[in-house]
Order: C-alpha cells, then structure tokens, then sequence
C-alpha cells in the first residue's frame, strides 16, 4: 500500500512539474537586439507575433554598445522616453513578465528606436479565448522562431528528489 501511496505522489508531483515551467525567449534569435537592416524594420514585432508570451515567460535581449528600455505606449509610437519605465544597459537584460498585456521596448541609444529597434510584445491572459479561427492554441513555434527554453525553480527540482527520496525509503522499509 505504502508503495502504491508514493508511486501516486511521485507521479503528481512530475506533473505539477511540467504545469509550472515558464519560458525564457531570445529575441531576435541570432541576431540579439541590434538595429535591424534598413528594409527590415518591422523585424522584432514580426519575430514577437510568432511567439505566444504568458505570464511568467521572459525575454533576454543580448547586444553590445546599445540598451533596453521599457516605455509607454505613447513612448513608443514616437520613438521618444526621456523617462522611460525600465532602463537597461547591461548588455545582458532579462525581463520576466509579471501581468497580461502589451508591453513596448525599445533602444535607448540615439536614432536606433526610428531604424526598426523596437517591439511590442503582448502577453495572453491566462483564462483569454484562442483568437478568431483557431479551435485550440496553436503547436510549437515555427522553426525559423526562437526555440523557448524552459527554467523550472530550484526549488520544484529540489521537492522532486525529496519525494523519489522518501519513495526509495518507504519501498524497501515495508
């Protein structure tokens, strides 16, 4: 009994597991966030509609000699925000999204936001309806979209041994 009992608890606590990872997106893949070529302004908000963005998910921009900010949507149409709302410049910025909604990034550096260094990223409300013509959420990503991959807490992995701890302990004690 006392098996059947950890087998059942090992088993729901995997799949607690897999409902509780988030993902974590490169944007513009290989090409970081830099200025995109001339003709290719629309570059980051296409590469941003071929993904799906939930609450908890996260974008990491990687460029070099550049930023990130965080802005208004006012901000943004005008390519201007003396105060933006987050400002990086790290060259490694990790923003991890806390609510549904559009959120609107941006370069800070000087003529880059008016070159197509921009993107709005809308992140699906958890009980929000498939949008129009799709009976169910769509497969994986296209190939050519950024692979997400997936960061589960510590702490989830730490509980998961606990328990395939304690089943070994309880299988050979009964």
């Amino acid at each position: 009994m006392a098996s059947k009992l950890v087998l059942f608890f090992t088993f729901f606590s995997f799949l607690h597991l897999l409902s509780v990872t988030s993902l974590e997106f490169d944007v513009g893949e290989e090409k970081g966030w830099a200025v995109p070529p001339l003709n290719d302004v629309g570059f980051y908000n296409e590469w941003a509609s071929k993904n799906r963005f939930q609450i908890g998910d996260s974008v990491v921009f990687k460029y070099n000699n550049d930023s990130v900010m965080v802005v208004t949507e006012d901000d943004y149409d005008q390519c201007n925000s003396p105060h933006p709302i987050s400002f990086y410049n790290n060259g490694d910025t990790v923003y991890e999204f806390d609510r549904s909604g559009a959120f609107y990034f941006m370069s800070g550096t000087s003529g880059h936001c008016v070159n197509g260094q921009k993107m709005i990223i809308r992140v699906l409300s958890p009980d929000a309806p498939p949008p129009p013509g799709q009976d169910s959420p769509p497969g994986p990503p296209e190939p050519s979209a950024a692979v997400p991959r997936a960061r589960i807490s510590s702490i989830l992995i730490a509980s998961q041994l606990v328990v395939v701890f304690l089943g070994f302990i309880f299988h050979h004690l009964y």
